[in-house]
């Protein structure tokens, strides 16, 4: 097998999660074009070293333990990943990243309104 055909489907899969991150507004499906364009990666660096060790007889296989040190990698981030947008989740309601971009809340709807409702809550229990 030639080293163009696996070169060229791991840049067409590293170009598709590249347009999943640039075009997607949910954050579970940035997540999943992040490990689209890591498998990219570790398809090339699988592909390369069989080429390369094709050349030289006595190799260590380094990017084949290359890649499964970034599959290691990989599934850590993604755990951590998905934990993240689950409490984001939870707390806004939304994982879209455009509503989650003002992360802070403006403290003047906060305070004054905050004080107010909590006041009047406490006047129509008593």
């Amino acid at each position: 097998m030639h080293l163009a055909y696996p070169a060229v489907l791991s840049a067409l899969l590293f170009c598709t999660g590249l347009y999943g991150v640039l075009a997607r507004r949910n954050a579970i499906l940035v997540l999943m074009s992040v490990e689209l364009m890591l498998n990219a990666v570790n398809l090339n660096l699988v592909a390369f070293d069989v080429w390369l060790s094709r050349a030289a007889r006595d190799t260590l296989h380094s990017g084949q333990a290359l890649t499964l040190f970034t599959i290691a990698v990989a599934a850590a981030e993604i755990g951590i990943g998905l934990a993240i947008v689950l409490a984001v989740h939870r707390n806004r309601g939304t994982s879209d990243i455009d509503k989650l971009r003002d992360t802070a809340e403006s403290p003047d709807s906060e305070g004054s309104e905050g004080d107010t409702s909590a006041a009047e809550k406490a006047e129509a229990t008593a």
